[in-house]
């Protein structure tokens, strides 16, 4: 996905019904060792990590229970659109465990410190409309007769992305997460950076030449 030019943007969805992703298997994880264990959530930090660096736009379709790394598998994703009725927490406090695949980090990143902490400590459980109300997903929508409410809803989502000059979208992906990650002068000079190599491309002269003539631009990201 990080190489094909042809990809514009990746919605992860469940094809279970009323499950987005249940976390660990944690009769799997009785029968590891210490090493084990490690190694396992070690592993999976880092697929959290390559799902974060996609340089294209993604968006994560919660239908059902997202729950610890499950949840900590949404938090990867740049969008998140979730059913009303759908169940997502980090719950892992309640088994004796802390979230160990980005969750203690990029929870707090999108709903504040306070919100996060109270979630990971408590390990409570929120539907969708809750997660709405305070920033955690994107959208919340009631669930349809199919049990794929916020896929549609991602799929619309991404469809309103799809039109956008293709590289300006990764650039100014790029530019926002490396600028939350420093101060504000800092964040100007990646934004600098990241414009500066927007410059350039085919499509902001395509963008810029479809303003003159008055039609939609035709987009190729070059």
């Amino acid at each position: 996905l990080r190489f094909d030019e042809k990809v514009r943007v990746v919605v992860f969805k469940s094809q279970v019904k009323g499950v987005f992703c249940a976390g660990a298997d944690l009769k799997e994880r009785a029968n590891m060792d210490d090493a084990e264990v490690g190694l396992f959530v070690r592993r999976l930090r880092n697929l959290m990590d390559e799902i974060a660096a996609l340089p294209v736009p993604t968006i994560a379709a919660i239908d059902g229970y997202a729950l610890g790394g499950g949840l900590e598998l949404a938090l990867a994703c740049d969008l998140r659109v979730a059913a009303s009725s759908a169940k997502m927490g980090l719950i892992e406090t309640t088994r004796g465990l802390l979230p160990g695949a980005g969750g203690t980090q990029r929870l707090p990143r999108c709903v504040g410190i306070g919100l996060a902490k109270e979630l990971i400590f408590t390990g409570r459980q929120i539907d969708g409309q809750q997660a709405f109300s305070m920033g955690l997903v994107n959208h919340s929508v009631p669930q349809n007769s199919e049990g794929d409410a916020a896929y549609q809803r991602a799929l619309a989502l991404a469809k309103e992305i799809l039109p956008q000059a293709p590289f300006a979208v990764k650039m100014g992906k790029l530019a926002i997460n490396r600028g939350m990650e420093v101060d504000i002068a800092s964040g100007m000079a990646i934004e600098g950076m990241c414009y500066a190599q927007n410059i350039p491309t085919r499509d902001r002269q395509e963008g810029m030449a479809a303003f003159r003539e008055k039609r939609p631009p035709r987009f190729i990201g070059k």
